[in-house]
């Protein structure tokens, strides 16, 4: 692919509603200055000059072009008889381009009386065509028409445009070519893809496709910046390119992914094609502005139409031998494999992703309510929200079998609208209730949710400081100063906020001291064998000791016997919470009235 831009002319012509002034006279513009009413002229040609453009009128029952007094200026010729006839001007256009403006003035047919607009872009050689020197003009005007509606004679201005062209096809060039590596864009690369699979179908020919990752990106990124990451980006996707045999195209997919179009190739052909992009990466050095770094790729690999018969295909499963490939570190090149597992899985996962987004829109998303209870006393303190989904045949499906293909897809937001709605909702209904409340990573990192909770309460301490916002201490940690702002919102509107998972992450309570969280709860993969792991007594009566000096409460989840409970007491946990306690009851809302059902414990 060129990286330069097309430069194709532009031209149009319209009939517009009947003028009535008829064809004029052949003769130059007048050069008399026009008078302003108090006296003062002005000079057109000079006005017409400063903004490039100069004025012709012609005659072409006779040829004649009598033009503006500026015409040589603007359009830097050199000698007069060369645009004095509209055949003389003619041999200044470009070849490429005579034939459109000819047009304008040979297939169009006009009402006699009537003007004709017409308007066109064409590239002008004013030392002539074998010269070097070119200028981009807009030619427009108007034509008359004689007794047999063809042109008879025409008005017009003429105009240099190189910078306005050169603007104008840069954004085409941009609207189909990535501006970093000059090669296809996303766009373009879906097109050429298309055209390979109807090419393939048609002749019967094999094709290939191939996603190719720089695999080493996002440390390149992290260490020397964005800015040295483009570098090695563009100089990748030249190294990839120069690979390719005539025919082949390539394209960037994405942020570190090029996709590369393989005709008429099958298992042979990738395998080589693959060799030399593999190695034309790997053996080499990258200069950049800070010097020379190393890099690898990662491709996978697709066989067109015998592996996949849709643009959708090619893309999905390409990407997902590229997974492979970056798992594997097998040559570093894998070609897609079906499976049926795998198929079953994906199918499986569509459907459910219809079914929570069905259950949304159907309001059938519900919440089941676990008690939380004091150290020693053993009183329900407060209640966690656990979200389930009722199906339309009335049985229920916990959040564990949905909520993770849910967040793959970008469904989380949505499902954590509806929970604070429902939990709100709760609120209102019990004003003695205590409620916590999970959010997802990307909740933890939106205002829009922000807004939803402050619509919902209007803001009444009276519900917010009943409310406790759970965020997994992985998501905390992800983005530090996004989940700083995050905690602060929620603590400026009354709301505690919790760390979940705390021991998981691996985070430290430096982090839990920035975030300025009230509560931590325990990861319960360190809590279910607590009385026969020696490791996890020490590790959770750390975490205990440490909260504790830090001011912060703990929470111990998955409590399922007494001999764990008293073993955390005397560690001095705050909180305890499990199916030791009661399991999560489920809350039925007919009629938007809360109420409780299956209940093991009462609510307060």
């Amino acid at each position: 692919m060129s990286s330069s831009g097309p430069s194709q002319p532009i031209a149009e012509a319209v009939r517009p509603e009947r003028v009535s002034q008829g064809p004029p006279r052949d003769s130059t513009p007048s050069s008399d200055p026009p008078s302003y009413a108090n006296g003062k002229s002005f000079n057109v040609d000079q006005i017409l000059t400063s903004v490039g453009e100069t004025a012709y009128a012609w005659n072409l029952m006779s040829d004649e072009v009598a033009w503006a007094e500026n015409a040589l200026e603007v359009l830097q010729i050199a000698d007069a008889r060369s645009i004095a006839s509209g055949r003389a001007y003619n041999m200044l256009i470009d070849p490429d381009h005579a034939e459109m403006r000819a047009r304008i003035f040979s297939e169009l047919e006009g009402d006699a009386g009537a003007s004709v607009p017409y308007r066109v872009q064409y590239r002008l050689k004013p030392a002539g065509r074998r010269h070097v020197t070119a200028l981009w003009v807009e030619d427009h005007g108007v034509w008359y028409p004689g007794p047999d509606g063809r042109p008879m004679a025409a008005r017009g201005v003429m105009r240099v445009i190189n910078d306005r062209y050169e603007y104008e096809q840069r954004l085409l060039f941009l609207s189909r070519h990535d501006e970093l590596t000059g090669q296809m864009n996303r766009i373009m690369l879906t097109e050429a893809v298309r055209d390979l699979l109807e090419e393939a179908i048609q002749t019967r020919k094999s094709g290939a496709f191939i996603m190719a990752s720089i695999a080493n990106l996002n440390h390149i990124n992290e260490t020397y910046g964005f800015g040295l990451g483009d570098e090695v980006i563009a100089i990748v996707g030249q190294r990839l390119r120069s690979c390719l045999r005539d025919g082949d195209s390539i394209g960037r997919y994405g942020s570190n992914k090029f996709g590369i179009v393989l005709q008429d190739a099958g298992l042979k052909e990738i395998d080589l094609v693959s060799g030399r992009l593999l190695e034309a990466v790997r053996e080499s050095v990258i200069e950049t502005s800070a010097g020379a770094l190393s890099s690898t790729v990662c491709l996978g690999g697709v066989l067109v139409p015998r592996q996949a018969q849709t643009v959708e295909q090619v893309f999905s499963r390409s990407l997902e031998a590229l997974e492979t490939a970056k798992v594997e570190r097998r040559g570093r090149f894998v070609i897609y494999t079906p499976s049926e597992r795998r198929e079953s899985l994906r199918a499986r996962n569509i459907a459910l992703a219809d079914e929570v987004i069905s259950a949304l829109n159907e309001r059938r998303m519900v919440l089941a309510l676990q008690a939380v209870v004091s150290s020693g006393q053993r009183q329900p303190m407060f209640y966690e929200c656990l979200l389930r989904m009722r199906k339309p045949n009335g049985s229920v499906v916990s959040a564990g079998e949905f909520i993770p293909v849910a967040e793959r897809l970008g469904l989380a937001r949505l499902i954590d609208h509806r929970v604070v709605e429902l939990a709100v909702q709760l609120l209102k209904a019990a004003p003695r209730l205590r409620l916590a409340m999970n959010v997802s990573g990307e909740t933890a990192t939106d205002p829009e949710w922000l807004v939803v909770l402050r619509g919902l309460t209007a803001e009444d301490r009276s519900l917010t400081e009943r409310l406790m916002v759970e965020i997994t201490e992985t998501a905390a940690i992800s983005d530090l100063e996004e989940s700083v702002r995050f905690v602060e919102s929620l603590k400026s509107l009354g709301c505690q906020v919790a760390i979940d998972d705390f021991g998981a992450g691996y985070s430290s309570f430096r982090n839990l001291r920035l975030l300025d969280i009230d509560v931590v709860k325990i990861d319960g993969t360190f809590v279910r064998d607590l009385p026969n792991s020696r490791d996890d007594q020490i590790l959770v009566r750390s975490l205990i000791d440490l909260a504790r000096s830090f001011g912060i409460e703990t929470v111990a989840e998955w409590v399922e016997d007494d001999a764990t409970a008293r073993m955390l007491e005397a560690a001095g946990v705050t909180y305890m919470q499990g199916f030791y306690f009661g399991k999560p009851q489920l809350i039925a809302q007919p009629d938007g009235q809360p109420r409780v059902t299956h209940a093991t414990s009462p609510l307060p």
